[in-house]
């Protein structure tokens, strides 16, 4: 085998347990009753930290699903449709299944920041893609 065929293999193998290791993270701070964050930090379990401020839609959100989203397109290039379809839908259960946690809230920014997070990544995915088709 080539060794560069195994190292690509090996790297992808790797950002394939990140996203999985992310999956996990996600859910955890996304379904548990309160801010895991918040009580880390501020020893308050009620506050959200905010890396920066929100627009419109909460920007916490997009960060975290644009990274989960990249993380998910280079471990699953050859899997894009599914891959699209697993995210944008946790990305809307998540929020949703904030309406029956205790401590937790819906809001539409926090969704529709979620849904941009992965839309974000979803465009640039095929604009590359386009634009890598032209030059063939």
């Amino acid at each position: 085998m080539n060794k560069l065929f195994v190292m690509k293999n090996k790297i992808i193998s790797i950002i394939r347990l990140l996203f999985y290791f992310a999956n996990i993270i996600l859910a955890v701070l996304y379904l548990f009753p309160g801010s895991i964050l918040g009580w880390i930090l501020y020893d308050n379990m009620y506050k959200q930290p905010q890396i920066t401020s929100d627009i419109i839609v909460s920007t916490n959100h997009v960060y975290a699903f644009i990274l989960l989203t990249i993380l998910g397109v280079f471990s699953f290039n050859n899997k894009i449709k599914e891959l699209f379809l697993y995210l944008f839908s946790i990305s809307i259960l998540f929020e949703l299944l904030h309406l029956i946690i205790p401590n937790r809230g819906f809001e539409f920014s926090d969704l529709f920041g979620n849904i941009i997070g992965v839309l974000i990544i979803y465009l640039m995915k095929n604009i590359f893609y386009i634009l890598n088709r032209k030059k063939i």
